[in-house]
């Protein structure tokens, strides 16, 4: 070794130890006795006739006058209306009363508390557990910030989801596979964690930006720099292309520690473990990324064809330079992708989805449209509440992209 590369060697070292991960401001507020340990964990035969749409008849001051409950693998999730509030809840059930804990937090701010709920053997849990559609309400208690549950709830069961929300095929898409690092979530955006995550919010699609390394490998990573807002800090800075994997494996971690995975790594964690329809391949940049993309794209569509997951992964075609590289791409016709320009760049491609900004409005007719011709048609990236529930209620668009995921799940799931 050559005293240049010792020195350089120390240094990285020195940078490395140095280096710290950023403080986590995502507080998750957790019970320090659970009574879950004790008990058996809910039926999944039992879980539909929990879901629903529930009265919040005391607590309505934080959390609205409504609330959504769906399951989702063996937890479940309360969404309300008021900032987009989510409950991240596990449930168990002992001696005919259903134990439910967790905590609640806002989409839009870091306000959060734990919670904990019952339903007793009369309010329905018999009924549950039997397989019967009763009128449940659920009681308890939450708190704020670390204190411990001690504010009364109450909701009352109001009615089962509509017909129309048991029918449709709405897909409650997630951004950065579940939200950005500056809404302090538990996770760093596009990362495996996160995307395990993303469930609590309800979505039931994620989008995941790709870029490429150096020795032309797909990772998931939004910013074309290495910097302090999406990774701790490290000895390597400059754009995600001047490094190699190994190199970025090595000396970069996220915000709250995880490594950038690869887009095969992600890919195959989608398809594998979790309940996720979709995902939306975001490509950054560099065209030339889809010639190692589409095979990773086509190899998990495979996978999933084989474990019997219906997942659908679509290219994402966010520029000119992109749609032209793919058009030079051999049976592209035959990829399924997603267009954000044009109708008849949208056409030109062959894509299964058309993806417009959200400020062009809803454009019933345009949607119709692409409807009429067997796409689908999705919005992003829309946060604004007020347009967020306009969309879902007056337009037809088959899915929504949106950091708040849970704000998209109430407004889809309150649908009579």
């Amino acid at each position: 070794m050559t005293k240049r590369n010792f020195f350089g060697l120390i240094f990285i070292l020195l940078m490395l130890a140095g280096s710290c991960i950023r403080e986590n401001n995502a507080f998750i507020p957790f019970l320090p006795n659970s009574i879950l340990k004790d008990g058996d964990r809910m039926p999944v035969a039992s879980r539909p006739y929990m879901e629903g749409v529930y009265a919040i008849t005391k607590g309505s001051n934080l959390f609205g006058p409504f609330a959504v409950l769906k399951w989702h693998g063996n937890d479940f999730s309360l969404f309300s209306e008021v900032q987009g509030c989510y409950f991240v809840m596990k449930a168990a059930h002992l001696d005919s009363v259903i134990f439910m804990e967790g905590y609640w937090r806002y989409s839009s701010n870091n306000k959060t508390g734990l919670i904990s709920l019952r339903i007793s053997k009369n309010n329905g849990a018999k009924d549950i557990l039997n397989k019967v559609q009763g009128n449940p309400m659920i009681t308890g208690a939450y708190g704020e910030g670390p204190s411990l549950p001690s504010t009364e709830i109450q909701m009352e069961y109001v009615r089962p989801f509509s017909e129309k929300i048991k029918t449709s095929d709405f897909y409650v898409m997630a951004h950065r596979s579940g939200g950005r690092n500056s809404d302090n979530l538990p996770h760093s955006e596009n990362s495996i964690d996160m995307i395990r995550y993303t469930r609590n919010f309800g979505t039931t699609g994620i989008e995941i930006d790709i870029r490429l390394t150096k020795d032309k490998v797909p990772v998931i990573y939004h910013d074309e720099d290495l910097n302090i807002r999406s990774t701790t800090k490290g000895p390597l800075i400059g754009a995600v292309e001047e490094y190699t994997f190994d190199q970025i494996s090595t000396y970069v971690r996220l915000l709250h520690g995880e490594k950038i995975p690869t887009l095969e790594e992600a890919l195959t964690f989608v398809v594998d473990s979790t309940e996720l329809r979709a995902v939306w391949l975001d490509m950054k940049d560099n065209p030339n990324a889809l010639k190692a993309v589409i095979p990773l794209q086509q190899s998990a569509l495979a996978r999933a064809r084989a474990a019997n997951r219906n997942v659908e992964i679509w290219i994402g075609l966010p520029t000119d330079e992109m749609i032209n590289e793919f058009l030079a791409y051999p049976n592209h016709e035959n990829i399924p992708a997603l267009c954000e320009l044009t109708l008849e760049q949208v056409r030109n491609t062959n894509a299964k989805v058309w993806s417009p900004r959200w400020t062009l409005g809803t454009q019933v007719e345009n949607v119709e449209l692409m409807h009429s011709e067997g796409r689908k048609v999705f919005c992003w990236t829309i946060d604004d509440q007020k347009f967020m529930k306009q969309f879902i209620t007056e337009g037809n668009f088959d899915g929504l992209l949106s950091n708040y995921s849970a704000m998209t799940a109430y407004y889809f799931y309150i649908q009579e």
